[in-house]
């Protein structure tokens, strides 16, 4: 049995097994691909979210994400304290962050989603324009740190954000699936949300660099300010956000920003 989290190195167990002999588990959430696991543990007084894998696609994602949290440090990403081998997997350790995702919806209604105070989304919705792009702003400031380090966003939507609303904060998590780049995709498709995917990242041979990132911020910020992630309509942002975004979000990669840092110091001087 390991004597903390934050310190052991290697188990001899099941992963279910060792999060239980050093605390309660209280919380288990599935990643859509099945590849891995997490959990919310509380042990000696003190939350951590646990991240585990057992297959080969879902440990080359964790490796993946160790490396960048290895390499990058920001307010807003999740603290990772450990990593541990498992007897069959391996394991990331993070401080537990006191957020919620606004933007895990699909479980509720539509008449839900426009009265229940309950629902984070409707939370967030209804919280201060200037909060809301506030959180934009920190999403932005994560991936401008991420690309000047020559990471690649891949899978990055609407379910990496996550937000404290007592403290009025954001956070990013799950990279599990950011490479260094540019790289020549070498797949139908990459993995990610439609809705905020470049129209390259469903073309085998093309590029994947920061232009094609720089849609993903755009949607992102369509997600925010307007009425979903395809659209402005309804727009809660200034005209000045709107023509950003519309840029960002364009189809043809030769009229977006040319870079993740473009797109943000244009953003940047709407105000």
């Amino acid at each position: 049995m390991p004597d903390s989290l934050a310190t052991v190195t290697k188990i001899q167990m099941d992963i279910k097994d060792c999060l239980r002999s050093v605390g309660e588990v209280f919380r288990a959430f599935r990643d859509q691909d099945s590849t891995r696991i997490s959990y919310g543990v509380l042990s000696s007084d003190r939350r951590w979210f646990v991240k585990h894998s057992n297959h080969p696609r879902g440990l080359a994602s964790l490796e993946r994400v160790y490396n960048l949290n290895m390499n990058v440090r920001h307010a807003a990403l999740p603290r990772l304290s450990n990593r541990f081998e498992t007897a069959n997997g391996v394991a990331l350790v993070y401080d537990w962050v006191p957020s919620e995702n606004p933007y895990a919806s699909s479980r509720y209604s539509a008449a839900r989603l426009r009265v229940d105070l309950t629902i984070p989304r409707v939370r967030f919705w209804l919280a201060p324009v200037d909060d809301i792009v506030q959180s934009l702003n920190t999403i932005f400031d994560v991936q401008l740190t991420l690309a000047d380090r020559g990471y690649v966003a891949v899978d990055l939507y609407d379910g990496c954000f996550i937000y404290d609303f007592d403290a009025s904060r954001t956070y990013v998590f799950d990279l599990d699936e950011y490479r260094t780049g540019p790289f020549i995709l070498d797949a139908n498709r990459l993995p990610g949300s439609p809705r905020f995917m470049a129209p390259e990242e469903w073309n085998k041979g093309a590029i994947i660099d920061q232009v094609t990132n720089v849609f993903t911020l755009g949607r992102t910020a369509a997600e925010f300010l307007g009425t979903g992630a395809t659209s402005v309509d309804a727009w809660m942002g200034t005209d000045r956000m709107r023509l950003v975004t519309l840029k960002a979000t364009s189809e043809n990669r030769s009229a977006r920003h040319r870079s993740v840092r473009e797109f943000v110091e244009d953003w940047k001087s709407v105000d």
